[in-house]
């Protein structure tokens, strides 16, 4: 087949084998290069690596000196720790402790509807039409007992009101009678002595929704009417005392609250739904209803003196609920409070911020009246914490540096080379970051103008820094911010900013780690090419030696015929 060489058919000579073993001994200073690649290409990565961690160096730098002034946050706290008042404090509030009194908290205004706002049971005295499950009452009646001058009655709530007036005549035999007055909206009963209701072991709430309790005589009568307004149903049959007649032809209607529109339709809408309509409206207030003394509320959702307007036409469902004439307003208050034993100050909420005592960036919210003492601090934690990455990521970079340019002897008097070993460039990195960070920043005048003031130095014998005296930074934190800001910040000379300007002439075009790696990558571009080069030379040797061999087989070949020629020619009987 064609392609197929077999050396030594002729010859008996494995000449394949032998061009293999020179075209590899020809291969040796390829192999040299490919390693020089490899070692390069190593060389590359680390240096890669070590410019990320100076990277997220700077990013931890730039955490202490950023846009946001970490070294004024404040926290604020109640000194009471029983107490239910907060405190919060913002950026650059001055620190130091507030005596706040407060004499009055803020209330809400309310607009209380009349008592009464549903209609009566039934416009006359007979209520046998009304089942106990459907009586629009304040209470929902439950099945079951109670108990009238000792005698049981049985209810189910499928009894009609007539039903169980009639059985109460019945049971104590005439002693007591029951009957519903429509003029009053009143169950009343009647006895021929002192009425005693209830038992310990009533089971039906009758007596109680019906407002029936004992007073020691021979007539009850309930404290107040009985009907209620029913809010699930539409507002047409929701049992207004009062009726919506100011609406047109379809039902629809409107009335204004705080000078804000709500519109309802009384036979689409239930009285639930206008409340929630002006609960989710931006009127400013909250309407609930009542249910046991049947009333609406409108109440401001702020606290303060101001009132809560309401206007309509007539007829309208605002005066049907109570809220209009026959409401009345009870007025919000203002919170009064002092600082410092200072003059009273006013506030329309119970949150007390500079807008009304002028302390920029306190914010208390009192919930009771009394005398508390807030307390402004300097928040040392958060920047504890960016100053503890800035020693995490500095130690990852000295950390780095010392592991990849570390030489070391084994007890075999083995020599071990780190990859950067013998990398004077890199080892001057970690020289110049540490004499960045152990240098005195110029032109602070204070206590504090190194490191090592606020507690901060190296490690024994080590390029590393780790917080020596923790309790010394935590006071120069919380003592004296402005001064370690200035430290870590000031411009020029402060430590971010010299390890920042180092950084960047060292990562950037033309700093140590770039020149070296684009060297490198030059480096390996140009022996690839070599490789490459010297590759095409051994293919083409390989292929001229092949040649040879093969040319020196088949002229071997054609002897070796011509030879068995001749043999046969003259018998076979000469050995020539």
């Amino acid at each position: 087949m064609p392609g197929i060489q077999l050396s030594g058919l002729a010859s008996g000579f494995d000449w394949k084998s032998v061009v293999s073993q020179l075209i590899a001994a020809e291969r040796v200073p390829q192999t040299r290069l490919r390693q020089e690649q490899a070692l390069g290409t190593q060389k590359s990565g680390v240096l890669d690596g070590l410019k990320t961690q100076l990277t997220d160096l700077q990013s931890a730098m730039k955490a202490l000196a950023g846009d946001t002034d970490i070294f004024s946050d404040r926290t604020a706290k109640i000194g009471d720790s029983a107490s239910t008042w907060a405190a919060s404090a913002g950026s650059g509030t001055e620190t130091g402790s507030y005596q706040v009194q407060v004499t009055q908290l803020a209330t809400k205004a309310q607009r209380l509807g009349a008592l009464d706002a549903g209609s009566a049971l039934s416009a006359t005295s007979d209520v046998s039409r009304l089942t106990l499950a459907t009586l629009p009452i304040g209470t929902t009646i439950a099945a079951g007992d109670f108990t009238v001058n000792g005698a049981r009655i049985t209810v189910a709530v499928t009894d009609s009101l007539q039903d169980v007036l009639q059985q109460i005549a019945t049971k104590t035999g005439g002693a007591v009678t029951a009957s519903y007055d429509p003029s009053t909206d009143k169950v009343r009963l009647s006895g021929t002595g002192e009425i005693v209701l209830g038992s310990g072991n009533d089971t039906s709430n009758f007596l109680g929704a019906l407002q029936l309790y004992n007073n020691g005589t021979n007539q009850v009568l309930p404290p107040k009417a009985l009907g209620v307004v029913s809010i699930s149903a539409a507002i047409a049959n929701a049992n207004l005392r009062t009726p919506v007649t100011g609406v047109d032809g379809s039902g629809n209607g409107s009335f204004t609250i705080n000078g804000v529109s709500i519109a309802f339709n009384v036979n689409s809408d239930t009285v639930q739904t206008v409340m929630s309509r002006i609960n989710s409206s931006s009127a400013g207030v909250t309407a609930s209803f009542d249910r046991i003394n049947d009333r609406f509320t409108l109440s401001n959702k702020s606290t303060g003196d101001v009132g809560v307007a309401v206007s309509e036409g007539a007829g309208g469902l605002v005066e049907a609920f109570g809220l209009k004439s026959t409401a009345s307003l009870v007025r919000g208050k203002n919170a009064q409070f002092s600082v410092d034993g200072g003059p009273t100050l006013t506030s329309a909420s119970n949150n007390l911020d500079a807008t009304v005592h002028g302390i920029a960036g306190l914010s208390v919210t009192a919930t009771s009246e009394a005398t508390q003492t807030v307390n402004v601090a300097s928040d040392t934690s958060g920047v504890r914490a960016k100053v503890e990455d800035f020693i995490k990521k500095y130690n990852a970079v000295q950390s780095a540096i010392a592991a990849q340019t570390k030489t070391t002897l084994g007890s075999d008097g083995k020599v071990t080379r780190a990859t950067l070993a013998g990398n004077r460039d890199v080892t001057d990195i970690g020289v110049q970051l540490r004499g960045n960070v152990f240098s005195a920043v110029a032109g602070l005048t204070g206590t504090i103008q190194r490191l090592e003031s606020i507690g901060i130095d190296f490690k024994t014998g080590s390029s590393e820094l780790e917080i020596k005296d923790g309790g010394k930074l935590d006071s120069a934190l919380r003592v004296s911010p402005a001064e370690v800001r200035k430290l870590f910040a000031s411009k020029p000379g402060g430590v971010i900013q010299k390890l920042d300007d180092f950084i960047t002439r060292t990562t950037g075009a033309g700093g140590s780690i770039t020149t070296q790696t684009d060297t490198l990558a030059k480096q390996s571009r140009s022996l690839t090419e070599q490789i490459a080069n010297m590759e095409r030379r051994l293919v083409q040797q390989q292929s001229q030696l092949e040649q040879s061999f093969i040319q020196m087989e088949q002229a071997q070949s054609r002897i070796q015929s011509q030879l068995s020629a001749l043999n046969n020619s003259f018998g076979g009987s000469h050995s020539s």
